[in-house]
């Protein structure tokens, strides 16, 4: 009875084999560089350049603000000597005022550009999915991988960054850095 159960099973087996085996396609793979694409391509380059433009112009702002508040502070220690202790105190007190409205003004330029650079990439990405779609599909893939997750490949050709990149560069050559983006979503603290 054993033998008979073990020959009917498979019998089964390898009638659903092939029948499994019909039914799923072929696995072909295509390997895209995220990073190579937002580095690349030229709305990649249009954002990086922007933020760096604007964050040069921060910089500059704020050190001039800062080296200002810097002379404040060095002429109000010379005079202390012909200031009453009240009078000195008051006088550190808004110097220290002006120093944390400058740290604090800088905090929200720095989140504003980071809040304009994440928007501006969500709108890369937003673009960047169908056009990675539609490479995928006239490859006949079914499988992309960044190639920061690939370990080792012996091969070149399955790469589709380049195909992506001149795609991307047609449909959205630049986008225009906005301060005024909300800012990105924090990662819940625990």
């Amino acid at each position: 009875m054993t033998k008979t159960f073990a020959f009917a099973f498979a019998g089964l087996a390898s009638l659903a084999t092939p029948v499994f085996a019909q039914s799923t396609p072929p696995t072909k793979l295509v390997v895209i560089d995220k990073v190579a694409i937002m580095q690349g391509s030229k709305v990649g380059q249009d954002v990086a350049r922007q933020v760096q433009a604007i964050a040069k112009q921060a910089q500059t702002d704020l050190s001039a603000q800062g080296r200002s508040i810097q002379e404040e502070e060095r002429t109000a220690v010379q005079q202390t000597a012909i200031l009453s202790p009240d009078a000195k105190a008051k006088r550190m007190a808004g110097i220290e005022a002006k120093k944390r409205g400058l740290q604090a003004a800088a905090q929200k330029k720095d989140e504003q550009i980071k809040a304009g650079f994440f928007q501006a990439r969500q709108q890369m990405e937003q673009a960047l999915g169908p056009i990675v779609q539609e490479v995928v599909k006239e490859e006949g893939a079914n499988i992309v991988v960044d190639k920061q997750a690939v370990v080792f490949a012996t091969a070149n050709s399955f790469d589709i960054t380049q195909k992506v990149i001149d795609r991307l560069n047609q449909k959205l050559p630049t986008i225009k850095v906005d301060l005024n983006a909300p800012p990105p979503p924090q990662a819940p603290r625990q």
